[in-house]
């Protein structure tokens, strides 16, 4: 058995292309403050399922401009004519029910915002203010949902948000840094 801490080695998820190792290098399991990033990376996993990481990273500056640099109170308002603009954008993901449920979830962002102040105020409220550090050896490990990620899809769905299920939710908390699951011989750890 090879010693992971003896051996940096990236998270092997992150190995596939070099838009991929940038992200996990440069963002993915970073503590994430900032509400629009906040936004964005779960408009960003709700847009991912079914398809492959590197398809949404390949597509990450396309859905800035498209989606308006991710602002929720423009999104929330767009009509049917930017659904249409939308789903003959070649730069996004052209499902209908994903760019329909980016709208709707701009829409219980913003309600959301309203209530709790802010997302970043609400979600890591979930965790005490300090993100969950696991400590992992072997991808294998990690795992597709937690009780933390069924506890938060069911609270986000409560709120009316769309493609918010266990799964997407935990790789939105793994993202933005709510959960570290870089694993320990991982140069991008910082723990």
């Amino acid at each position: 058995m090879t010693n992971t801490a003896l051996t940096p080695t990236p998270c092997a998820w992150a190995m596939k292309t070099a838009g991929e190792r940038a992200y996990h290098d440069a963002e993915w399991g970073r503590p994430q403050h900032d509400d629009r990033v906040l936004f964005e990376m779960l408009i960003l996993e709700g847009a991912q399922a079914g398809l492959s990481w590197s398809t949404i990273l390949a597509k990450r500056d396309g859905y800035r401009r498209a989606f308006d640099g991710f602002d929720a109170k423009k999104i929330a308002a767009y009509t049917d004519a930017d659904r249409e603009r939308l789903m003959a954008d070649a730069g996004i993901v052209r499902n209908q029910l994903k760019i329909n449920a980016t709208i709707v979830n701009a829409q219980a962002y913003l309600r959301l915002c309203d209530e709790e102040g802010s997302l970043d105020a609400w979600l890591w409220r979930h965790v005490g203010g300090q993100p969950v550090v696991n400590h992992w050896t072997e991808m294998k490990q990690i795992p597709a949902r937690t009780e933390l990620s069924d506890a938060i899809s069911k609270a986000l769905l409560k709120r009316g948000f769309k493609f918010v299920g266990s799964t997407i939710i935990y790789a939105y908390l793994q993202a933005v840094g709510v959960v570290n699951d870089h694993l320990i011989g991982c140069p991008a750890r910082h723990v």
